[in-house]
């Protein structure tokens, strides 16, 4: 239950259709969430989708930050020399007490920074899509037009989280 949807694999080639289909993922995603979470009450929002794994709640908390850390590294890999990015622990800011904040906060965020993500992704040329960052903790160079990919994935990833949590088969 914690890859539903199987851990992201990115094609050996990626093509301008990937591209595209990838981008438009990311911007259907908060109105995916949006629908997924829906008439859920606190009670409902409180539920896992695995033992040990984050509450409806935290999920929908986490896409936002996650994807605002993803949009500022493609900032910095956009407006410097394969920079090394920044991360950040994500199970830690999870448990900090944003995180049991109303999620309407949330997906207002998600909505906006999606839509401007999406108007930075659309522009990114052939050249820019070869740019790279570097992760500290691996030391891995990430292209980003592969990162797209991962952050399609993501979204879809814990959406699906979210339907496994409130259908009944969650924790």
């Amino acid at each position: 239950m914690k890859y539903p949807i199987g851990e992201f694999s990115p094609p050996a080639v990626i093509t301008p259709a990937h591209i595209q289909n990838w981008i438009s993922e990311i911007e259907a995603l908060p109105e995916q969430i949006t629908l997924a979470v829906q008439g859920l009450d606190d009670e409902a929002l409180e539920r896992t989708y695995r033992p040990g794994g984050w509450t409806i709640r935290q999920v929908v908390h986490h896409l936002p930050d996650s994807h605002m850390n993803s949009y500022v590294r493609f900032k910095w890999t956009l407006t410097e020399d394969a920079p090394t990015i920044k991360p950040y622990y994500e199970d830690r800011w999870a448990n900090q007490p944003d995180y049991r904040a109303n999620i309407a906060v949330s997906l207002n965020l998600l909505h906006a920074l999606h839509e401007r993500w999406a108007v930075l992704l659309h522009s990114l040329t052939e050249a820019d899509l070869e740019r790279v960052f570097v992760h500290p903790e691996d030391g891995k160079h990430y292209v980003l037009k592969e990162v797209i990919g991962l952050y399609a994935w993501h979204g879809k990833h814990h959406l699906a989280h979210i339907e496994i949590a409130k259908g009944g088969r969650g924790f």
